[in-house]
């Protein structure tokens, strides 16, 4: 097996790895590292999150940069600031025995000022989120004329997030760059354009196969009605005493309002949402990586880039619209050689599309039931009388409290206590779960179902419903917007934009047909003026948006 001392590395990062633990590396730095010593080559990465992409480009550009000449020649582009933190943490890590090596990270929601001084005390390498980082360039703060490498980290996330044009406003900004590294878990077309556009014929290295799933990962899902998903999801959740994870959401609506609700039921939970000040953002995620927090329920956009050891369970509350983003959420847990499960609550219709992401990540997806109101009072019971029996009782003068409790408990049996135990800690379970109802569909309800369907079909039918008419509950109204795939949005941030810009439910939506200039959204005609007056004549990234009646046009 390959030692980091095998691969070329400069003596110091050797120490480093060494004094880490780290001895031997992972696929993606096994494969890259060797290829990207030679400081002239462009690189492809494709690996999915938590395979040590970050020592992958980290470990070769702390060897390649001269610490004695300090001014900026390397930098390294993020989607987020949690990833941009995370880096230079890594980087700081492996650069303990160059003592001359300086990093700073640069991101948005805290004080430019104080990141310009940084720069200006003489730094190496440059770690930057894309809008902070233009800032930057426009204030004339950050000279990238001298900047060798450029690393684009978690590409695929960048674009999906709208940051092609700044991506690419950066790498006209680095005209003497002597190589360009692109990591990325996915490649979609956009990846593939600005690598043709950018790079000289890079290097691919694969680590398993694109939009793969981590093998680490028990994929399972459950399927219920649509109005017992919140049901399903606490249910879920007092299944699994020991869970520590997160919860996605499609809309920011409902990541708070789910949050708010569980709160108010006793859970430690928060939402992490777009809505957030960056201080209130970094509270949430400060509790959440010190366990105070058990769950955190976020929307897609807002988990980006976050990076949490030990997640045991991601629940999607909703399936996503775009497959690579059922990998990106899946891919939180099952990290650094550890295993996880990857819930997903699905309504019956919604198979066909568990079928698809099935296919595409290449792993098998396990259906279990929901478990029944018993079922999760047991499995309580055992995890509670658990944890009773591994408490701790060396450290506290617990003898000095014996003679009391021999005698308050005197003339009460072992079992009587043991119940009484056992009221005092599952007494609320008991109670809510005693008449707790089937949340499965059976066999029977998919027949009825099916019969409703089929009949609502012949009564739609009957009506001489056109192929092209908007119907929802009969009252489907077809909008136009001048927004599409050109200006960053892939399905499920539009969808996500659009509901955040009205405040309305995703239960008015239908079908979302888009294009790359332009999208047509089907919604119900009840809430169709209320989405046109929110959103027509609104400004996105400096473009004013048209939204209207598409049959009135």
């Amino acid at each position: 097996m390959t030692t980091f001392s095998e691969l070329g590395l400069d003596a110091r990062l050797v120490q480093a790895t060494e004094a880490l633990g780290f001895v031997n590396p992972t696929p993606i730095q096994e494969q890259a590292i060797p290829v990207l010593l030679s400081g002239t080559k462009d690189l492809v990465g494709l690996a999915q999150t938590g395979t040590g992409k970050t020592a992958a480009f980290g470990l070769p550009l702390l060897h390649l940069v001269d610490e004695k000449q300090r001014f900026p020649q390397a930098l390294v582009v993020c989607p987020t600031r949690e990833l941009c933190m995370q880096i230079v943490t890594e980087v700081e890590l492996f650069k303990k025995f160059i003592p001359g090596m300086n990093v700073v990270a640069v991101y948005g929601g805290t004080s430019i000022g104080m990141q310009i001084r940084d720069l200006k005390r003489g730094i190496q390498i440059v770690v930057a989120t894309p809008g902070r980082l233009i800032d930057l360039i426009e204030r004339k703060a950050i000279n990238l004329e001298k900047i060798k490498y450029v690393v684009l980290d978690e590409a695929d996330e960048m674009l999906n997030m709208g940051f092609k044009d700044d991506i690419e406003f950066i790498l006209e900004n680095t005209p003497e760059r002597e190589a360009t590294w692109l990591f990325s878990a996915t490649m979609p077309p956009e990846i593939r354009r600005v690598s043709k556009l950018y790079m000289k014929h890079p290097h691919e290295v694969t680590v398993g196969k694109m939009n793969t799933a981590n093998k680490n990962v028990d994929h399972q899902y459950y399927v219920v009605n649509a109005h017992h998903r919140y049901e399903a999801l606490k249910r879920l959740i007092d299944f699994n005493p020991g869970i520590y994870g997160i919860i996605f959401t499609r809309t920011k609506i409902d990541a708070q309002g789910i949050a708010e609700k569980l709160t108010r039921e006793g859970y430690d939970i928060d939402a992490l949402h777009g809505d957030l000040t960056q201080q209130q953002r970094d509270k949430v995620m400060g509790e959440f990586r010190d366990k105070t927090l058990q769950l955190l329920i976020a929307t897609d956009v807002a988990a980006r880039g976050i990076d949490v050891k030990e997640i045991t369970h991601v629940i999607n509350y909703e399936l996503p619209d775009d497959i690579e983003v059922y990998t990106h959420r899946s891919g939180r847990t099952g990290r650094a050689g550890h295993t996880g499960i990857c819930m997903s609550i699905v309504h019956s219709k919604e198979t066909y599309k568990l079928r698809s992401i099935e296919k595409m990540v290449q792993v098998p997806f396990h259906k279990l039931e929901i478990p029944s109101g018993k079922d999760v009072c047991r499995k309580q019971f055992y995890a509670s009388m658990d944890k009773l029996l591994q408490t701790d009782i060396s450290h506290g003068d617990y003898e000095t409290y014996l003679p009391m409790l021999e005698e308050k408990f005197a003339d009460v049996s072992k079992e009587e206590v043991l119940q009484r135990l056992a009221a005092l800690e599952f007494d609320r379970f008991l109670k809510y779960y005693e008449n707790a109802e089937d949340l499965n569909i059976r066999e029977q309800s998919k027949r009825n179902e099916r019969n409703r369907e089929h009949n609502q079909g012949m009564r739609d039918q009957s009506r001489g419903r056109r192929e092209d008419r908007n119907d929802f509950n009969g009252n489907y109204k077809r909008l136009f917007v001048n927004l599409g795939t050109k200006d960053g949005f892939y399905k499920a941030s539009f969808l996500q934009f659009i509901l955040d810009m009205s405040d309305l439910k995703k239960e008015v939506l239908g079908r979302i047909d888009m294009k790359e200039m332009n999208s047509w959204i089907e919604v119900d005609s009840k809430a169709a003026t209320q989405m046109i007056r929110s959103i027509d004549g609104k400004n996105y990234r400096g473009r004013r948006i048209r939204m209207n009646d598409a049959n009135s046009r």
